[in-house]
């Protein structure tokens, strides 16, 4: 799934919004909620399923978030991926990373 493909999706359900007189969801200002970006999301899987494609299993997202890293860096201090998983027996094994490594 693409930026132009959830495009196309956000303007979709943007109409759909307005035709039975509802709001569009509104992303949180510190980005830490996303109802706009998780309706846009599920939206744009009712459209492939809708049009019998095969329906997506997972997605990933690239969350860019905070200042730099240090001074000068090009990495954004809480930058990291998400992956969201549709399909349950997608997922094939599961491993916890230890206590120590979150630190």
């Amino acid at each position: 799934m693409g930026i132009t493909m959830l495009r196309l999706a956000y303007d979709s359900l943007k109409l759909n919004m307005e035709e039975v007189s509802q709001q569009m969801p509104v992303n949180s200002k510190d980005m830490l909620k996303r109802p706009l970006d998780c309706a846009v999301f599920e939206f744009t899987h009712q459209i492939v399923e809708a049009g019998g494609q095969q329906p997506f299993d997972t997605v990933r997202g690239v969350f860019v978030e905070g200042g730099e890293a240090f001074p000068g860096s090009g990495f954004p201090e809480k930058t990291h991926i998400q992956i969201a998983v549709r399909k349950p027996d997608s997922i094939k094994g599961v491993f916890r990373v230890p206590r120590h490594h979150l630190s």
